[in-house]
């Protein structure tokens, strides 16, 4: 049960809806159990009064009391359906955006190692169990108690031995019910909830790699993979019916003991009185009072379910990030300069370093290349510099100031990247331009679209043109535009390049860099290629191998040193 704490601690910022609901729950049992209790009472007395002539009966204050019983069950059960679930769907909000907080910093940890479809599996249908814990949990079991105090006093009052026998028989199955249908379903419950997870990822795999699969023949063996597991999933949630039904079974086998039980004990009258229509009484309070061990029996049959996504929500959730940043961490304007001192990075599990001793000093306002083959450092060097990973040896200094001392807004706001690989959402045109800058115009954001070569995008529905999942309608070269597009709303300070130009065709490449190089005039740029162009215009080319930087300097005093540079400057 200790998995449970963290998210019983949120119940701290909703606890008037959740008690509110609480306390509907409890006036909506009591209104059941008295709507059953006068009715058999009232039906039997009318009988007995009209067998035996009697010519007093008052029927009217029964009745009124079967009425307001009746309307109160029913406008209780509504209310109590309202608050309680508006109060948990609340905290299940508050879940989804802590559990996202704490995921966030985690993205970049190489050591993560989750899938996406487990991610949102976690995000998704774990979080939706925690539902379990107030509303099949907590509650029935708080409103169960109290339930079975209200009902003993009540028989008690008419009859200590009825009230006493009665309230025997629900406290022990209160207390023991849970503890067996818990042990039943704690197996399944596990079960479930993995199956649920390991069906969406093979589902959500297959479904984002549908035209790969399609392409090389391997459709059909994802396509199996998913069936297999739908099975499985089947199983499991049939095997949890037969622990519903087993549960259900025990419930009305004890609700027939208890009421012969009760009935037994009342046959010589109630209180101390002759047979009369209170023996009806005791046995519709009998049956009304079972009413409230419903719920009991399938919160605990689900808590093992609860008890597994609560353990794969911890597993995120108290995981500590690999990168740290101070809250109240520097937050000064940004000049643009940046300092490598003697920087080395090596990936998790690997012999040799990705980056070795690497020292460079990048002045304000300059533009810096950094050239190489693939695999040599320079997007590994570029991930250091945003701080989604922190350097094994050395340090960065951002206008002096160590990177790591940086708060993280501010270190965001200072720079834009553009990426290898360009991240687009489900969503419009515009939901992916404005993530840059959130107050863009849609004037601004046409005027960019125009300024990168995508105003064909905008022919048929604007901006409110439909990406797709991932951008699937768009073409490499055109995500990676609509990823330039982004860096010049962002006008941060820095600039990050990381092969901006790649898939794009000649008079494209050339326009491309021409406009960041009229955006980028005042601004300091690190610029990451493994191709030979338009480095010209740089302050400083760097050309790394294996981790290092092997040559450096500008243009026309590399190409006179005739080095590697101006070696493979001559291969063209």
């Amino acid at each position: 049960m200790r998995e449970l704490l963290p998210y019983l601690r949120l119940y701290k910022r909703h606890w008037f809806g959740l008690s509110l609901g609480m306390v509907l729950a409890f006036a909506t049992l009591f209104a059941a159990i008295g709507l059953l209790t006068l009715s058999g009472w009232f039906i039997a007395a009318a009988a007995v009064a009209g067998l035996t002539g009697m010519a007093t009966f008052n029927y009217m204050l029964p009745a009124a009391g079967v009425r307001g019983f009746s309307i109160g069950r029913t406008f209780g059960r509504w209310a109590e359906r309202v608050v309680s679930h508006n109060a948990t769907f609340k905290l299940l909000a508050d879940l989804r955006v802590a559990f996202f907080r704490k995921l966030a910093p985690l993205v970049p940890d190489q050591t993560l190692n989750v899938r996406d479809g487990d991610l949102l599996n976690r995000m998704v249908a774990d979080v939706d169990a925690m539902d379990h814990v107030y509303l099949r949990l907590v509650s029935p079991m708080v409103v169960g108690a109290l339930g079975v105090l209200a009902v003993s006093l009540f028989l008690g009052w008419l009859d200590p031995t009825l009230g006493l026998a009665l309230g025997s028989c629900l406290l022990a199955l209160l207390l023991g019910l849970p503890v067996i249908f818990y042990h039943l379903g704690k197996q399944h419950g596990r079960q479930q909830l993995e199956q649920n997870a390991a069906t969406r990822i093979a589902l959500l795999d297959w479904l984002q790699g549908h035209a790969e699969l399609a392409l090389f023949g391997a459709e059909s063996r994802y396509r199996a993979r998913v069936d297999n597991s739908e099975k499985a999933m089947l199983a499991a949630q049939a095997n949890m019916a037969n622990v519903t039904g087993w549960a259900n079974a025990v419930l009305m086998a004890a609700t027939g003991l208890t009421l012969v039980l009760m009935i037994w004990l009342a046959a010589d009258g109630v209180g101390g009185r002759l047979p009369d229509p209170l023996i009806a009484m005791v046995a519709f309070t009998t049956m009304a009072s079972f009413e409230l061990m419903m719920p009991i029996t399938a919160a605990f049959q689900y808590l093992g379910k609860t008890l597994t996504a609560a353990k794969r929500l911890n597993r995120i959730t108290e995981r500590t990030p690999s990168v740290y940043f101070p809250p109240q961490g520097h937050a000064d304007a940004v000049q643009g300069e940046l300092k490598l001192d003697n920087v080395s990075y090596q990936y998790p599990e690997t012999a040799n370093p990705a980056l070795n001793h690497i020292s460079l000093h990048v002045h304000a306002g300059q533009k810096v290349a950094l050239l190489g083959r693939t695999g040599c450092g320079k997007s590994t060097l570029l991930s250091l510099l945003t701080r989604a990973w922190d350097p094994s040896n050395g340090e960065i200094h951002l206008d002096g100031k160590p990177l790591r001392q940086w708060s993280e807004p501010a270190l965001r706001q200072a720079i834009s990247v553009v990426t290898q690989r360009v991240d687009m959402f489900n969503g419009t045109l515009r939901d992916n331009l404005i993530l840059a800058c959130p107050q863009a115009s849609d004037e601004t954001l046409t005027q960019v679209l125009t300024q990168v070569g995508l105003q064909t995008l905008l022919a048929e529905s604007g901006l409110n043109a439909w990406m797709g999942d991932g951008g699937r309608q768009l073409s490499g070269g055109e995500r990676r535009r609509i990823g330039i597009a982004r860096a010049l709303l962002h006008d941060a300070p820095i600039v990050l390049l990381d092969e901006p130009t790649e898939g794009l065709d000649v008079q494209t490449e050339a326009q491309i860099l021409s406009l960041l190089q009229q955006h980028c005039a005042n601004k300091t740029v690190v610029f990451i290629t493994h191709r030979l162009v338009g480095l010209e215009q740089m302050d400083t080319i760097c050309l790394m191998d294996a981790g290092e930087i092997v040559e450096q300097g500008d243009h026309t005093a590399l190409m006179a040193a005739n080095g590697r540079y101006a070696q493979l400057r001559q291969r063209l």
